[in-house]
């Protein structure tokens, strides 16, 4: 397989266990856990969990990155699609929706994956650099998008995460994932139904950016959630930058006072408390897989 599925069309090979692409997988899927998790946004939670699939590999290459070592460390396991299936089957039955998490350079196994429908909402959990060419082959496959928006600026997309066209490549993504799914729909229970959940992480020194990915929510779509997180937390990998200390209360302040200022209370706002190691996962074992 030469992929071109990721916005960086990179053409490279891509072998059953590995590639010699961005994201260095190969085609088979490969897994870093599969089992409930209770820690994102309540309407994905709830209370029974959502049934989390973490892949390994990652289109991004974001300096701060909690899961570094799924991410570009190789850590996970490959699995046949058939395994696969029965994992998200097993997780359908055990919780309330299914979350496929970064999922980007697999999403040419989803369509088959999902051909015959699960019983439960089925999550597309992406850091948003997706490509809308790969989004409409998923079209009718997935309930609920819920992607990263993590930059307007193309000098912090490219310092931070590799990605210079970041923005632009984000900003189609979650335009075509609107139009595919529509507003959101939530249950009488609380739990989301369908529709686009967009996250953003503030990071330190970079409220301007922050604001300004807000402001293009407001200003260019209509039915989204929007999750503002501060769960930022300085590792190894940012001590070289700007990034290399904690986000403060001034700065998400400001930051929050957008959305309550412009009426954009649709959604969820983090508390600060929430940054620290205890809420990485724990990838040490490969339950579930």
């Amino acid at each position: 397989m030469n992929c071109a599925q990721c916005p960086r069309r990179c053409h490279a090979a891509r072998y059953d266990e590995r590639g010699e692409g961005f994201c260095g997988m190969g085609t088979l899927p490969r897994i870093a856990r599969a089992a409930p998790h209770y820690g994102e946004e309540p309407c994905i939670s709830g209370q029974d969990g959502t049934g989390a699939v973490f892949f390994s590999g990652c289109v991004l290459g974001c300096v701060f990155c909690q899961n570094e070592r799924v991410s570009h460390g190789g850590f996970g396991k490959t699995v046949t699609p058939i395994r696969l299936r029965e994992i998200v089957e097993g997780l359908a039955e055990e919780c309330q929706s299914v979350s496929l998490v970064t999922p980007t350079h697999y999403a040419h196994l989803l369509p088959e994956l999902l051909a015959k429908p699960l019983h439960v909402p089925v999550v597309y959990n992406t850091g948003g650099y997706d490509s809308v060419e790969t989004l409409k082959t998923l079209e009718g496959k997935i309930d609920i998008y819920m992607p990263d928006l993590k930059y307007r600026s193309s000098r912090l997309s490219e310092r931070y995460s590799t990605a210079p066209d970041y923005f632009d490549v984000a900003a189609a993504a979650v335009r075509e994932m609107v139009r595919q799914v529509g507003p959101c729909e939530m249950g009488t229970d609380g739990i989301l139904r369908r529709g686009v959940l967009i996250r953003h992480l503030v990071l330190p020194g970079c409220t301007a950016d922050s604001l300004a990915v807000l402001r293009w929510i407001r200003d260019n779509l209509t039915g989204v959630m929007v999750s503002v997180m501060a769960q930022y937390t300085p590792l190894p990998g940012v001590r070289a930058t700007p990034l290399n200390r904690r986000l403060t209360r001034v700065e998400y302040d400001r930051v929050t006072a957008f959305l309550t200022d412009n009426d954009m209370v649709d959604g969820y706002i983090q508390d600060l408390e929430a940054s620290g190691v205890d809420a990485i996962p724990d990838f040490d074992a490969l339950e579930g897989v």
